[in-house]
């Protein structure tokens, strides 16, 4: 699909990119504090159920935080938080920043992602089919399921984690000229309204942790941004493309290329004052921190003037 504008039309599930504004809407919510751990040991089991949703590390992360959830993207401590905070919390939150909702950027043909919820189920559903379930919220909380975004809708996002909740609409067109008398006007950035918190350290909470996915000890991306001229933050995401049964591994050799996981990653940069926020997906990249995080760093990095060309 060469002429097919992946950017503001493709639909992807975000995978685990999600997880810093969920983590937010836990804090704000009460779902989750600084001091709440889980122990994770490679999955999560709804109460009563069999099922084991499992966690991209098989062996587990042991005790973890919220801090050590987002900054290591522990999927247990998401699937076992998105159980408390319910999948309407998770939508009001994830549409505060956009998802789910064209941008209303000046070219056409915007897809608008889907945020599920309750309503949206029983509204486009039948029968026994309209009930929504506990499952779907837990798969929810690491950006799959019924869940869609667009790469620009993803980049936005981290431009509103960036700003601590200021939002913009997005926009290509820089002026407008008059053919007649040459004159131009420039297209003023519009104001979309802010995220509202409670608490604003809770900004604090995510974005260092954010910070430590590419600059902490054990981020799942450190190798990219571990002595980089410059602090960062982002958050990593591999989106399944198809279905993997319980008794079954993931083993890409056994699949078509197109049937792999997506590699996605959102970042912004500098940490202190955010100039860049970057939203990337690599279709079938299979590994957001090894594959789309290299790529997105080397974007920061000409944009910010410490790309080799500019040395």
């Amino acid at each position: 699909n060469p002429l097919f504008n992946r950017a503001v039309r493709g639909a992807y599930p975000p995978g685990s990119t999600i997880k810093p504004v969920l983590a937010l809407a836990a804090l704000e919510t009460g779902t989750a504090n600084l001091a709440r751990e889980t122990m994770c040991h490679g999955y999560f089991q709804l109460p009563g159920d069999d099922h084991r949703y499992r966690d991209w590390k098989p062996e587990g992360h042991g005790t973890v935080n919220i801090h050590e959830a987002i900054s290591q993207s522990c999927d247990v401590y998401f699937y076992e938080i998105s159980v408390d905070l319910g999948i309407d919390a998770m939508h009001d939150y994830l549409d505060r920043f956009g998802l789910g909702t064209r941008t209303g950027i000046d070219i056409g043909g915007e897809h608008r992602g889907l945020v599920p919820s309750r309503d949206w189920k029983r509204n486009n559903f039948s029968g026994d089919h309209r009930r929504w379930y506990h499952g779907e919220t837990v798969i929810a909380s690491i950006g799959q399921g019924y869940m869609l975004a667009t790469p620009l809708q993803l980049a936005a996002a981290a431009g509103a984690l960036a700003t601590r909740g200021q939002r913009y609409r997005p926009h290509i067109v820089a002026a407008v000229e008059d053919a007649l008398t040459g004159e131009r006007v420039a297209v003023s950035p519009e104001r979309l309204p802010d995220v509202q918190i409670r608490d604003a350290a809770h900004w604090d909470e995510v974005i260092g942790a954010m910070h430590d996915v590419l600059q902490g000890a054990r981020g799942t991306a450190r190798l990219v941004g571990i002595g980089a001229p410059y602090q960062m933050a982002g958050k990593s995401g591999t989106a399944q493309v198809v279905s993997i049964a319980q008794d079954e591994k993931y083993d890409e050799t056994e699949l078509e290329e197109r049937q792999r996981d997506h590699a996605l990653f959102v970042a912004f940069a500098p940490l202190e004052a955010p100039r860049i926020a970057v939203a990337l997906i690599v279709e079938n990249g299979e590994s957001g921190s090894s594959v789309a995080a290299p790529i997105a760093k080397e974007i920061m990095d000409a944009w910010l003037g410490y790309d080799d060309d500019a040395s």
